[in-house]
Order: C-alpha cells, then sequence, then structure tokens
C-alpha cells in the first residue's frame, strides 16, 4: 500500500516559529505587525462594500424585501470572519534585515529582487522582479513601512555595487 504524505500545509504554525532564522551577521532594522484598529476597520469596510454590492443585486432583481436580511447575514458573517481570523492575521508579521524582508510561512524577499514597494488601500504590496508579490496586511501607517523599505533597499544596493 503507497504511503500517505502529510500536507506541508498542515506543519504551518502562525507566529515566530514559522519565520526563516537570521543569517550570521545579519541585523533586524524594523519588524512589522498589524494594528489592531485597522484590522476591524478593514473589516468594517469590507463588510459595507458587500453590503452595498449585494443590495443593489437585490434592488436589480427586484427582491427588495430581501435586503435586510442580506444585510443583517452579511454584517454577522464579516463579524464572525475577522474574530475567527484574528489570532492568525496577529501572529504574522514581517521583519526587516539589511539584506532582506522575511515574512510569515517561510517567506522572503531579498532586498535586491524588489522590483515595487506600493501602498495598496492602507497596505504594502512588494513585487520581486520574478513577478511574486508579498502583502504585509493591516498596517496602522503604511507610509513609513515603505519608506523603510526603500531605504534599506537603496542602502543594501550601495554597499553591493
Amino acid at each position: 500500500m503507497p504511503e500517505i504524505k502529510r500536507d506541508e500545509v498542515l506543519n504551518y504554525r502562525p507566529g515566530p516559529d514559522s519565520e526563516l532564522p537570521l543569517d550570521e551577521g545579519e541585523k533586524i532594522t524594523a519588524i512589522f505587525l498589524a494594528d489592531n484598529r485597522r484590522y476591524w476597520v478593514d473589516h468594517v469596510l469590507l463588510g459595507i462594500f458587500g453590503i452595498v454590492l449585494v443590495s443593489a443585486i437585490l434592488l436589480y432583481m427586484g427582491k427588495t424585501d430581501q435586503i435586510a436580511i442580506a444585510a443583517a447575514a452579511i454584517a454577522v458573517g464579516m463579524a464572525a470572519r475577522a474574530a475567527w481570523f484574528r489570532s492568525e492575521a496577529f501572529a504574522r508579521r514581517w521583519q526587516l534585515t539589511d539584506r532582506r524582508l522575511i515574512g510569515p510561512q517561510g517567506r522572503q524577499v531579498m532586498l535586491l529582487e524588489i522590483q515595487t514597494v506600493r501602498r495598496l488601500m492602507g497596505d504594502v504590496q512588494i513585487v520581486t522582479n520574478s513577478g511574486a508579490k508579498h502583502l504585509i496586511r493591516h498596517l496602522a501607517d503604511s507610509e513609513p513601512v515603505l519608506e523603510a523599505i526603500e531605504t534599506a533597499r537603496a542602502k543594501r544596493a550601495k554597499k553591493v555595487r
């Protein structure tokens, strides 16, 4: 009988245990964590967007009597989602070092591989030269994070050349 192998996804544990270790001589310059207020605001805005969208569809279909029930269901669903995923969202952190950006689940981006760093609705999106995309979510203020990554990338480029 063939052996059934455990899927690596099941081994994921959020938090520092899932992060890659630092290389010898590597120094952490910044740590980016999710913000509690921003987390809840993001979910409220997503819920409002869902309510407006579903209400417009129901209005178009002529089912105006179902709008209140749909709105309540979306609000309860978003609140449940936010509560359920809260611990996982706050266990994730990104570390900026003098060489790379280390993320959760063993993700890493070498600073010189970063092609674009941009704000995306208050979050920060990193796009690599190979096209891989990473998102640092629920930041209290994304502008200092963007500046820190750009500055570290520029310093690394000077050091290598």
